[in-house]
């Protein structure tokens, strides 16, 4: 008799449980699912950690990191952000200051490659330059974030270079 209850009780929560999540919208959803794996994952590696097990703890606070998400780029999209700022300060075309030099129109092709992460030993196309431009642009845009306006015209502009390096 208890596993008939059981059963029924079980099958009542499954059941709201599932009309709840059919009324709830998408996005709500999508921020419910990765809070839960955020702090589920950054559990089992606090777990692995205090029982000794670091090697296993690693992934599981990369792949935490991975889903937390930074005024709407994740931490690997900073990562490659932040090697493109070093990039770009490293050849003297970008700085934090407000004393900045304007005058970055001769980016070369090595440059540009570098820029939009291309391979320059590679054939590019215009729809590989294009399609790593708009993967930084989505990142980078002003509309996006207004700080990056001035990254965004270096964008533009290696992205310029390639193209007209193509034809």
């Amino acid at each position: 008799m208890n596993i008939i209850f059981y059963t029924v009780v079980i099958s009542i929560i499954i059941y709201f449980i599932i009309k709840y999540i059919v009324n709830i919208s998408s996005k709500k959803l999508s921020k419910g699912i990765r809070f839960i794996l955020i702090l589920g994952l950054i559990l089992f590696a606090i777990l692995f950690a205090l029982g000794g097990r670091f090697l296993l703890s690693l992934p599981l606070t990369l792949a935490s990191l991975a889903l937390l998400k930074l005024k709407g780029l994740s931490i690997f999209q900073l990562i490659s952000l932040f090697r493109l700022i070093q990039t770009l300060r490293r050849n003297g075309r970008f700085s934090f200051n407000n004393n900045q030099n304007k005058n970055f129109s001769n980016l070369s092709v090595t440059e540009s490659c570098k820029i939009l992460n291309l391979d320059e030993s590679k054939r590019l196309t215009k729809e590989d330059i294009n399609k790593a431009y708009l993967k930084i642009q989505k990142k980078i845009h002003p509309d996006i974030s207004p700080e990056t306006s001035r990254l965004s015209s270096i964008v533009n502009e290696a992205r310029d270079v390639l193209l007209n390096e193509i034809k």
